[in-house]
């Protein structure tokens, strides 16, 4: 599903003054070998560093080209760890027509956040953007990669895939029923292309289910 964007790059002494005025190189990471690693998706590399190099990793992610933004959002996205900073970073190109940049990001932010406007800008690009593959893309990041939400937290998730059960696109009924029902194992008797009506009492079973979620957390 996360398929990365990989390449060796020329080392680039602005982006090399740009990490240097952080405050990570306290640990004693070398800004050289954390750039080589992030341009060529080395997670496992820069994972051996610690989390202290997020704020660096996001400062040299918004010096990059796209391509390399796309390799250093791959590898936020594998090592998982929570980041203001690369939140940020990654929200400036959560619209980005770039394709390969664009699949990563969305894959990548729920990686690093649990805010609730990272579940609503995948929510709002999954029902609106004009690209039928960024739309299922950011279903299957709804679905698999919200990793930090605590149960109350998933409540905006479920509301917000419920809501675009009743989209009038097939594809984001099909995208958004197959997000809950990775998620909840159900599927409430819906099917995208069934008349209004029983699409209406399905929708209603999932509101019902919604309530008692609530209810329960």
């Amino acid at each position: 599903m996360c398929a990365s964007v990989r390449g060796p790059e020329k080392w680039s002494f602005l982006l090399a003054a740009v990490l240097l005025a952080g405050p990570a190189w306290a640990a004693g990471v070398d800004p050289a070998r954390l750039r080589a690693a992030a341009v060529q998706g080395d997670f496992k590399q820069i994972q051996a560093m610690g989390p202290g190099v997020m704020p660096a990793l996001a400062r040299l992610y918004t010096a990059s080209s796209e391509q390399e933004r796309a390799s250093i959002a791959y590898v936020f996205y594998n090592l998982g760890w929570k980041s203001p900073e690369a939140k940020r970073a990654l929200m400036a190109d959560v619209r980005t027509q770039n394709q390969a940049l664009r699949l990563q990001v969305q894959w990548a932010l729920g990686r690093v956040s649990d805010d609730a406007d990272v579940v609503d800008v995948l929510l709002e690009n999954m029902q609106t953007d004009p690209v039928p593959l960024f739309r299922d893309k950011a279903a299957c990041a709804l679905a698999y990669d919200q990793i930090h939400l605590a149960p109350a937290q998933k409540m905006r998730l479920f509301e917000g895939l419920v809501h675009a059960l009743d989209d009038d696109k097939v594809q984001v009924r099909q995208i958004a029923l197959q997000a809950l029902q990775i998620l909840t194992g159900q599927t409430k008797g819906f099917h995208p292309v069934a008349p209004p009506d029983a699409r209406r009492r399905a929708v209603e079973e999932w509101k019902r289910w919604l309530a008692e979620y609530r209810a329960n957390q």
